[in-house]
Formats: structure tokens, C-alpha cells, sequence
């Protein structure tokens, strides 16, 4: 079983197979983002893995559309960086989560009653150019005065994981790590964090 102690574990995903099924029951306190837009949205694919998280008893992200996500189910809505739009409280159960790249979005993220803020990317994956890698201490320096809990995302595998106790993170959401091979060995972490 994969420890990770206090950290809070994300997994963004559209679909599942067989190997990401195994991977996911490695982890304790995992939950899965739909990691779908407008355009790539398959509802029947999204029930499918809501099935596999009630199973398995892994919380279920629905990405920026509060009304769908209550009506099939969700544990939780997903906001992108990129929606403006302010959701009303739905009930106490229902978490409300968000992306941010800096200080600006942050604030509005805030406004939108997020409980947890992904901020990325903290480390090197193809979806950034290299000066937008933040790293451990640009990803400190503008956190710093952020009181939510604080998800580090972006190029989280196993090789860098360890880096996350040097920030003031309480999870990671990662997207690559899991999908494409097996994790054969549990990564067992220390409960020492640098904040």
C-alpha cells in the first residue's frame, strides 16, 4: 500500500483501465478529477468510473459544471483556472476544488468558496515551456500567505514526490504517473514537512 501520510492524492483521468485500477488501490486518501472539457465529455464514461470510486470508496470530481455534477452524483466540483463562474452552496458533503497559477486567480478562486487549490505546475511535463515551471521555491514564494490547503500538480511522479515535503503542500494531484506502468514497489514517506 502506497503511504503517503498526510499528503491528499489526486488523480486527473477521463478514463480507466487496468493498470490505472491497480495503481488507484496503492494509494490511501486518493480521489479522481474527470479530466474532461466541453468537447470531450462522455457522461457514460464518467458513470463508469463513479461505479469503480463507490466500489473502491474513492471521492469523485465532476470539472466546472456544478448542475451536472449534482445531478450525477459527484462528490465535488472541479473549477479550471479558467471558469469565472460563482457556485452556490450546494450541501456540506459537496467539496468545491480549484486550479491556480498565481497570486490573481488565487484571490478569485477564494471567491468561488474552493476548499482545496491545485497550484501548478510545480515540476517539468510537456504541457508547459520551462520559464513556467515554479518549482519548489517559486512554489513557496507565492503560497506563502495562502491559509487553504495547498495541492502541488503538474510532472508529480514518483521520482520527485519526496520534493513535496519541502513545500507547504497537503497533497499532490498528478495526471501521467499512474496511466502508463505498473507501480510495483510502495513509496512509504516520513511524517517530517519543511512547513
Amino acid at each position: 500500500m502506497t503511504n503517503l501520510n498526510y499528503l491528499e492524492n489526486f488523480f486527473f483521468t477521463s478514463s480507466l483501465n487496468y493498470i490505472i485500477k491497480e495503481n488507484l488501490r496503492k494509494f490511501k486518501n486518493i480521489s479522481i478529477i474527470y479530466n474532461a472539457d466541453k468537447n470531450s465529455l462522455n457522461i457514460n464514461e464518467f458513470l463508469k468510473i463513479k461505479q469503480f470510486c463507490k466500489k473502491e470508496k474513492i471521492k469523485i470530481y465532476f470539472p466546472d459544471n456544478i448542475k451536472l455534477a449534482i445531478k450525477l452524483g459527484a462528490d465535488g466540483l472541479f473549477i479550471s483556472s479558467k471558469n469565472n463562474k460563482i457556485c452556490q452552496p450546494y450541501k456540506k458533503s459537496f467539496k468545491v476544488i480549484g486550479a491556480v497559477h498565481n497570486q490573481r486567480e488565487f484571490y478569485f478562486k477564494i471567491y468561488q468558496k474552493c476548499e482545496y487549490l491545485f497550484l501548478s505546475p510545480i515540476f517539468n511535463n510537456p504541457k508547459y515551456s520551462n520559464n513556467k515551471i515554479l518549482h519548489t521555491i517559486r512554489f513557496n514564494l507565492i503560497s506563502q500567505n495562502w491559509n487553504n490547503k495547498l495541492i502541488a500538480l503538474g510532472g508529480v511522479n514518483g521520482r520527485n514526490l519526496k520534493k513535496i515535503y519541502l513545500t507547504k503542500s497537503s497533497g499532490i494531484g498528478f495526471v501521467s504517473w499512474i496511466k502508463e506502468t505498473s507501480i510495483k514497489k510502495p513509496v512509504h514517506f516520513k511524517n517530517a514537512r519543511a512547513f
